[in-house]
């Protein structure tokens, strides 16, 4: 039944309350709700978009922000902890597993994919599979504006990754990132209290 007015209402209603802050958001909130399970503290500040199997675990006290991408595949999974920050237009996507520690934020257009496509001889690039690994980002973690966390990647507890930043290998705990491939710019002397 939820399922039903959701797509019967959403395409005119939703524009209609966009205007009105704590409406829209009740409305974005459960157009949401309709789709995967969300505590009700969660703050959904506008449209999520949902693609594949929709196996998402949203923790406590999420901050949601509008045009989040999430995308679980196959046996795919995101799990977001509690408190965690997803910005403007973060992409999500999942073949095998995201998980977000408590309490992290991710910068507006960042992008977590823990699988790449492959090549495969005599066959098409869309139909020659991907391959994937989890992707397992800590608690208290600092994502930058556009940063993009590929395949494989544990980033510990209280890193920060910098706007941009490409991670292709293992942040830990209370490093600073940054840079194409994203390299260490400092170590924090308490993994739980990072500074720039």
């Amino acid at each position: 039944m939820k399922r039903l007015l959701y797509w019967l209402c959403a395409p005119w209603l939703g524009s209609l309350l966009d205007g009105c802050t704590r409406i829209g958001r009740a409305w974005a909130w459960l157009c949401l709700a309709c789709r995967v399970p969300l505590p009700t503290n969660n703050i959904i500040l506008g449209r999520v978009e949902l693609h594949g199997t929709r196996e998402i675990h949203f923790g406590q006290d999420a901050y949601i922000y509008p045009d989040l991408y999430l995308e679980t595949q196959k046996t795919g999974s995101i799990t977001l902890g509690d408190r965690v920050v997803l910005s403007r237009g973060v992409h999500l996507v999942s073949h095998c597993r995201i998980q977000i520690g408590a309490g992290s934020m991710l910068g507006e257009y960042s992008s977590v994919r823990d699988a790449n496509h492959q090549r495969q001889p005599h066959l098409a690039l869309r139909d020659a599979g991907f391959t994937s690994a989890p992707i397992v980002i800590g608690k208290e973690v600092w994502i930058g504006r556009g940063a993009i966390i590929l395949p494989g990647v544990h980033i510990g507890d209280g890193a920060t990754i910098a706007a941009n930043a490409v991670v292709n290998r293992d942040v830990a705990a209370g490093t600073i990132v940054g840079g194409i491939p994203a390299k260490t710019l400092k170590i924090s002397e308490r993994a739980d209290h990072v500074t720039i």
